[in-house]
């Protein structure tokens, strides 16, 4: 049946692949949506439960941190299990996470469905599921693909936050959180029918060869697995200099702007719809800028790329304090210029880490980058909500966040041009 259906697409000249890139474009997205939704969480929060800044910020914080955390796991149980499956067992438990919500009555109540079951759940559904489909379905144009499904996560942010700061405003949080849910489910069942976990499953080669290939068979424990390739990757020069950019890039992304932007635009009585707006616009020029730069990786020096990304995000957020207190249209601006490179760090960095590690070990070595990326977004989200409740203000968050992207900028160049051109490749 399953070839039937390939062979049909073949004579209309559609690839299978793209109908998986589809499928798991929208699952990044509402993954990602689902985890933005704290920022708009976090003032009515405040105010019905009483809860502090802080103490909120840290249930994000370790959400952030499991959310990568999962990644390299993440990836063994895909080449384990499939694709298909893993994704409709994450969708499923972050439906139930969510339902469960609005029956919370205290902060520890929050930490378990939205820092651990959230955190995991959607850590199933991160970067390392677009790593996944592309190395199993294309050969050409990656790169690409990798940036549409980075760019998924600013795509989740673009819908959900402006359209659920709207319902959190007339019709209250629990709305917001049980219209999540059923967005969940709708996917849930499209994952379940139509999803297929490599083209030998529908008798298609990847895309650019001409022979089908049968995936390699998964071999080793899942759980030792992805430690043993962290143990290798730790001797590794290359793994240190792309780890340490990408903690950076989550301390200067979704840790930092993902999670405070809101909250900082309410401090200058800026409306959250109005700041939501204000994230939703910069999810449009990022998915602009991440697919670019997919496009992009595909015939520059992902070294080079990954300097200019970061040294324009560090000058945007040197910016952005001024931003804030001119008000929307400099702040508008600002969503143009740090939007445009938000996760445009992806494609060059995976790139990279599959060129020095292989292909097989890709997943699971950017799974650990990932991990990371998180830990850094993690540290920005805890340390930014303390330091509003000490300071009263953001500004000296977003000015750090802007100086350390500079040395990220610096970092980059450190790649060895072997790395970067796909000559030197360790097992």
């Amino acid at each position: 049946m399953e070839t039937s259906s390939h062979d049909r697409k073949k004579k209309s000249g559609i690839y299978y692949g793209w109908v998986v890139v589809l499928l798991t474009f929208v699952t990044l997205l509402i993954s990602a949506g689902i985890r933005s939704m704290p920022s708009i969480l976090m003032l009515p929060f405040e105010k019905e439960f009483g809860w502090s800044r802080g103490g909120i910020s840290s249930v994000i914080s370790i959400g952030i941190f499991l959310y990568g955390l999962v990644g390299p796991f993440s990836a063994a149980l895909l080449q384990k299990f499939g694709i298909r499956r893993v994704v409709t067992v994450s969708l499923a438990v972050l439906a139930l996470s969510l339902s469960l919500t609005p029956l919370m009555t205290a902060l520890w109540q929050f930490e378990i469905l939205w820092g651990l079951v959230s955190g995991l759940a959607t850590g199933m559904m991160a970067n390392v599921l677009g790593v996944t489909v592309s190395n199993a379905w294309f050969v050409e144009r990656k790169g690409l693909v990798v940036g549409l499904l980075t760019a998924s996560a600013a795509t989740g942010q673009l819908i959900f936050l402006p359209a659920m700061a709207k319902i959190t405003e007339e019709a209250g949080w629990r709305t917001s959180i049980f219209s999540a849910v059923a967005l969940i489910l709708v996917i849930l069942v499209c994952v379940a029918i139509w999803m297929r976990n490599h083209p030998a499953d529908v008798g298609a080669p990847p895309y650019g060869l001409k022979e089908v290939v049968k995936p390699a068979k998964f071999e080793g424990n899942i759980i030792l697995t992805p430690l043993r390739a962290l143990r290798s990757a730790l001797k590794n020069t290359t793994f240190w200099l792309l780890a340490g950019t990408f903690f950076i890039c989550g301390f200067s992304t979704n840790g930092l702007i993902g999670t405070h932007l809101i909250p900082a635009c309410g401090d200058f009585s800026i409306p959250a719809v109005t700041a939501a707006g204000i994230l939703a616009l910069m999810g449009i020029f990022d998915l602009v800028g991440t697919t670019f730069s997919g496009w992009l990786t595909d015939r520059l020096d992902s070294r080079k790329l990954l300097f200019w990304y970061y040294g324009l995000r560090g000058l945007s957020l040197l910016f952005l304090p001024y931003a804030l207190e001119a008000g929307p249209m400099m702040l508008t601006i600002f969503s143009v210029f740090y939007g445009l490179d938000w996760i445009a760090t992806v494609p060059p960095t995976v790139k990279l880490a599959t060129n020095e590690f292989g292909k097989e070990s890709a997943g699971m070595i950017f799974g650990w980058v990932v991990v990371a990326h998180q830990i850094g977004a993690s540290v920005a989200t805890y340390s930014a909500g303390l330091l509003r409740e000490s300071l009263g203000t953001y500004t000296l968050p977003f000015l750090s966040a802007g100086l350390v992207c500079f040395l990220a900028a610096v970092m980059a160049l450190r790649i060895s041009k072997a790395t970067a051109s796909g000559q030197q490749q360790v097992a």
